[in-house]
């Protein structure tokens, strides 16, 4: 037990170090990012723009937060963003807390516009319910779990992230973080046991599948990784120097390793129980009533998967359906065909997970259980030959 204090206490020093909490002016260019509170309206009303009369608010902000030229600022906030009219106009109030954007031109002269709101405190309060309920219900696992929710974090933002910035090939960054997360994260959540290195060598295994059934069917479908704007501006912005069609192979391996946690420990610990409930039961008969609970667990998962998915992808979906395109034209779409792979490949890996991962711990669990007996009648012998 003082050996896992030591180790909360280290990995929680490692994370202030390496992820500090820190709000700051970020510097891109020549354009800065500030926050700031909203201390006047001094005008608001509707003004005439392309033959066409839509809302604005005059506001005065003082900066809060980053470094700036000017410590009050003046910023026209309209409906019009980028030359575009928005959907829908958020008014501000005084004392709104802001984000800005800041920009000068080749005079020196600053022009800013607004960012949104801060939404820093309703995340926070949100963090610190989600940290609260798994430590009361989880306990002192609940705290492992969130070390190892930590941990992925880390290797994200602090690894992952930076590599492929830096043009590594983002295949071959989502497998180093999976060698990394994997072991760490499930030997901290769950325990240094057979239970969890079934689990670990399970993932794995089921990985290695996921990902040559993602570099296959990502060719087959003819998928060019440029399906978001998202992803057409990281290729401007970075000159084409990462691999988009990597990016969304990295995508799927990282997404699928999120799911697999679940199935193969799940699983592993099933096994484990049955085995403890009834030590006379074969390999087979383990693996049999594993499976039973497996099935259960796999058919909930996958529902769970494509309603996720669909969940997420809803208003593309409506756009998509209210475009009077026909089925198979959305369907092969590449945003859709996209979301479509990266479903249906996870949930290849997830299914297939579940029987490698129970009969790997049928086969050790029955193994120990074995060795256990070999050296209960070794030593039975010992005491009767003793005699």
């Amino acid at each position: 037990m003082r050996l896992l204090k030591n180790l909360l206490i280290v990995l929680f020093v490692l994370g202030l170090i390496i992820f500090p909490l820190r709000i700051s002016a970020q510097v891109a260019g020549e354009t800065i990012f500030l926050e700031g509170e909203i201390v006047a309206i001094l005008e608001s009303g509707e003004e005439l723009v392309n033959e066409e009369l839509i809302d604005y608010q005059q506001l005065q902000i003082k900066i809060t937060k980053g470094e700036s030229p000017e410590d009050l600022v003046t910023v026209h906030h309209s409906e019009v963003s980028l030359g575009q009219k928005q959907a829908q106009f958020e008014s501000y109030q005084v004392g709104d807390q802001v984000k800005l954007a800041g920009w000068s031109d080749s005079e020196g002269n600053w022009s800013y516009s607004i960012d949104g709101k801060v939404k820093r405190g309703g995340l926070i309060a949100l963090t610190v319910l989600f940290v609260f309920v798994v430590v009361v219900v989880g306990r002192v696992w609940g705290v492992f779990s969130l070390l190892g929710l930590l941990t992925s974090f880390l290797v994200i933002f602090k690894l992952v992230i930076p590599l492929i910035i830096k043009g590594l090939n983002p295949v071959l960054t989502a497998i180093l973080a999976a060698i990394i997360i994997v072991p760490i994260s499930f030997y901290i959540s769950h325990g240094f046991n057979k239970k969890t290195h079934v689990g670990v060598i399970s993932t794995f295994i089921s990985l290695i599948v996921t990902g040559f059934l993602a570099k296959y069917f990502v060719d087959v479908v003819h998928l060019t990784g440029f399906a978001s704007e998202e992803a057409g501006f990281l290729q401007v912005q970075r000159q084409g120097s990462i691999d988009l069609r990597g990016l969304l192979l990295a995508g799927i391996i990282i997404g699928t390793l999120g799911i697999l946690d679940d199935v193969t420990i799940g699983q592993s610990s099933t096994v484990e129980q049955l085995k403890k409930a009834n030590p006379k039961l074969s390999m087979m008969d383990l693996f049999k009533q594993g499976m039973r609970v497996g099935q259960d667990h796999i058919s909930s998962m996958v529902n769970t998967l494509v309603l996720v998915y669909s969940g997420s992808a809803l208003p593309l979906l409506l756009l998509f359906f209210d475009s009077q395109r026909t089925f198979i034209d959305i369907v092969e779409s590449e945003l859709i065909a996209e979301e479509i792979v990266r479903m249906l490949v996870g949930s290849i890996g997830l299914v297939l997970s579940a029987p490698l991962a129970t009969i790997l711990a049928a086969y050790w669990f029955c193994q120990e259980s074995s060795t256990k007996n070999d050296d209960k009648s070794v030593s039975k012998s010992k005491i009767a030959h003793h005699h």
